[in-house]
This record gives structure tokens, sequence and C-alpha cells, in this order.
């Protein structure tokens, strides 16, 4: 849509409110909202300004002026405010140079596929992330210096088949790591689920499926159709607003956390990659699992990197608890076709040409899209770029294979520390471009390392006292 479609849907459809929303550094949509009237076609072209230095890892105190620009492109009514508010997400610009902010995750996104077409391999990257999440029925926490806890719950986890719940049990618990594909009665969210694909639809992104995940206690998974990169992180910033917002209407609450249950399945976000150039798809050919010889280079550049682009696709502490094996976490970096132990699967539904593509398993639902669709995108082209062979594929289940051999694997980080600690080391592929700066990649690890790594180590976990109370 132009400018001024926008402003003759706000006069046909009665809009209320405009609600202007950004992606924070580390991964939080942001919004505010305006009265219908304060939008007019300058507003597409000065845009409306915020407080920076209110912004996680973003503007100082003392420069905090910054300037919220909407793409009209991005037009959607909101489906979930009581007064008709229209939905536009924004570019943020510096007030006084008027260019696109550095730190801006959209931004650095919109860069790394100008410079994928300058380099001439390919003008489109379509991402299909299939993100999990769980749906719960009561969640509480707390941390104090003489106390810490979590506690949650689900009407269908296992745990709860001598409770009481309102005065009865029905029974029909899912047993641990038995929660993908029953039906219902076992699987209560069915309904929940296909609200949340519908409300999905009417704001034009393609669900091709949504189903019951492993985990007891209410993992669900929706999954969305391909799209461009930039659009599609756009999309799971509406696919978060969705879930969330839906669960809520029904007295729920869902969490993207990659793993909040202990003895079961995490959350990931399977990333479905391939590119494409003039209509015509690049990742199909006569090499292995019918890759062409290009894709096989895309695959070793991740592998090559992934260590290092873990702190973007798995970027809290958290991601770590979830990257163990025996959880169909894909902590070998190995390629495969049909193998889901492997850090990167070749999906063999289809023969199509145009079906060919990469499913990284590494990256979780908590990660910032645009920053860690980027970061991958730049590791593949990195790879495509210098001709890097990812090595035999691993055709055999990676969790049964001796020491010896499966020493010679390389493994993703076992923490968010070692992940920085690999970035710092591994990113000259992410300064290409000028897509990353050296700025955003040193305010990332020091957010990080502050923030998360530095009070997660230092505080005591409850699980110390059973260890260590009687030494």
């Amino acid at each position: 849509m132009t400018p001024k479609e926008i402003l003759k849907l706000v006069e046909e459809k009665d809009i209320k409110f405009v609600d202007l929303r950004f992606m924070d550094f580390i991964g939080l949509w942001q919004h505010c909202s305006y009265p219908a009237h304060e939008l007019t076609l300058d507003t597409f072209e000065d845009g409306m300004g915020f407080d920076g230095s209110s912004i996680r890892g973003w503007q100082a105190i003392n420069n905090s002026d910054m300037i919220l620009l909407p793409d009209p492109a991005t037009a959607k009514i909101d489906p979930f405010s009581a007064a008709p508010t229209l939905i536009l997400i924004c570019n943020v610009y510096d007030p006084i140079t008027k260019e696109p902010y550095t730190r801006d995750p959209r931004h650095i996104a919109k860069k790394a596929i100008n410079y994928m077409k300058g380099t001439g391999i390919a003008d489109t990257a379509f991402f299909g992330p299939e993100a999990e999440f769980f749906v719960f029925d009561n969640v509480r926490y707390g941390y104090t210096s003489n106390s810490g806890f979590f506690f949650f719950d689900s009407a269908e986890g296992e745990w709860n088949t001598g409770s009481k719940q309102d005065g009865q049990n029905l029974g029909y618990k899912i047993r641990h790591k038995e929660g993908y594909f029953p039906v219902p009665p076992h699987d209560t969210l069915m309904d929940l689920r296909a609200e949340m694909c519908l409300i999905m639809e009417q704001l034009g992104i393609t669900v091709e499926a949504h189903h019951h995940e492993v985990a007891t206690g209410g993992q669900c998974e929706i999954d969305v159709k391909y799209a461009p990169m930039v659009e599609q992180a756009d999309n799971m910033q509406l696919y978060k607003y969705v879930v969330k917002n839906v669960a809520r209407m029904h007295g729920k609450t869902v969490t993207f956390m990659p793993k909040p249950m202990f003895g079961d399945n995490g959350s990931g976000m399977h990333c479905h990659q391939s590119l494409w150039k003039d209509g015509k798809p690049l990742f199909a050919g006569d090499e292995y699992a019918g890759l062409s010889e290009l894709a096989l280079y895309y695959i070793g550049g991740i592998i090559k990197h992934a260590r290092a682009i873990a702190a973007f696709t798995n970027p809290g502490t958290n991601s770590y608890k979830r990257l163990v094996p025996g959880y169909e976490a894909p902590v070998n970096l190995a390629y495969s076709s049909r193998n889901r132990s492997a850090a990167l699967r070749i999906p063999m539904y289809s023969n199509s040409p145009k079906a060919k593509r990469v499913e990284v398993r590494f990256p979780d639902p908590s990660c910032n899209p645009y920053l860690a669709f980027t970061a991958m995108l730049m590791a593949g082209l990195d790879g495509i770029e210098n001709k890097i062979d990812p090595g035999e594929p691993m055709d055999k289940n990676l969790y049964d294979l001796d020491p010896i051999e499966l020493s010679n694997i390389p493994q993703m980080p076992g923490s968010l520390d070692e992940a920085l600690n690999e970035l710092e080391k591994d990113h000259e592929f992410l300064l290409k471009g000028d897509v990353f700066t050296e700025d955003v990649i040193s305010t990332w690890i020091t957010y990080k390392r502050e923030n998360e790594c530095k009070p997660v180590n230092t505080r005591v976990h409850p699980y110390e006292f059973k260890l260590y109370f009687d030494a």
C-alpha cells in the first residue's frame, strides 16, 4: 500500500488509532499509539519521535531522540484492540543525520538482503521458521537474596494425573515425550491453535499446519509458509503477538522460552532456507539429496560459523539448556537428509526443485528474528563466496556414535558465554557490506554478558541446595 492508500483505509475503516511498532535490540516488539488524525502524508516522510535511551541496548540519555518511520507495506488492522487500530511496522532513523539507525534490527536485515543482491548470488532469500511454544494455565516465579523458585502448570501435564481439577480429573494426560500428534482429548489445545491460525491468516500470514508437539504440558507448533526474509521476520512478530494474545483471551499464557521444563523436549525454531534468482531456485541440483553445489557451500558456511551465530540464533542462557543430547536438540554440526539429529537437514518431502531447501535446526524462538535470520544468511553467503566444503553428510544417528567418531564432529556451544566468545573471535563475515557493524557486535556481546550471563552465573540455583547443602 502507498501512504495515500493507508490514509484512505483509515477513513474507510473508521480507524481510531495508529499503532507504530518496532523491534528493540534484544528482540521484543515495542509500540506507541497515536490518534488516527495524527497520521498524515508527512508522517511517512518525517516520522514520529521517541526516546531511544529507554530501549534496551540503544541510545545514551544525552543522545536519546530517535524517529519512527512507518513502512506502508506493513499495514494491518489490529485484531485485538477495542478501538479500531491500524498497525504499522517502522524503521528507526536518527533525527540529526536522517540516516537509518545502525542498531535497528530491521535495518540490519534489510542491509543483508541488499548485500546479497549486490553479490549477484541471489535476489531473494526465503525463510520458513517452525516456532514451537508452550501454553500454560498458570505460571509463577520469583527470586530474592534468600529464595528462588519457578512454578508452572498445564491441565494436560503428566504430573497432574493425581490432581483434582475443578473437583474432578478426566485423565488423558500426555506422558513425557509422547505429545507429538495425539488427537483430542489428549490434545486439549486444538481449538485454541485453530483460533490462532485463523487470526494469522486474517493478518495475511499463510499457515501451513498446526499440531501438538513432543513435550507434555502444552507444547505446540504452528508452521507458516516461507516468505522473503525481512517480511518473514515481520511475520514472526505478528505470530508471537497473535499467539500470546489469543492464549490470554482464554485465560492461558504462552512462553517461547526454549527450555522451561526439565526432563522433556524444549522449544526450537527450525528455519527452512533457500536462495532464488530471477524466479528460479538455486538450491536444486544433482549433488547430495538433490542439492546444488551452491546449496552445499551455503551449508558449509553455516557449519563453519554456527558457533558464532549461535549468539544470535540461541541468544539466552536458557537456550543452552535445550541444546543437549537426547531431546531431539541438534547439537552436532553436521548435515543430512532425513536425519533429525543433525544440525542441518535437507527435507525430502518433495522432489520439486522449488521445494529444495536447507533446514537449520539449532535456532530457538527466543531469538530476535531479524538478527538471527541475517546471521544465518550471512554465514551461508560466506560459504558460497569462499566455496566452503561442508564435508561428508552424516546419515547415522549422531547420538549413537562412538566417542572417537563423535569427537570429529564439531558441536554447538555449551553456554551463552561460550557462544559470545565465539562471536567475538569470528564475526568478519557479518561485517561484509556493513550489514552488522563492530558497534552492533560489541554492544550485543556486552549487553548479553552484563545483563544475562553475569546475573545468572552469580545467582544460587535451587538445585545446588540439593547437591551441596550437607557438604
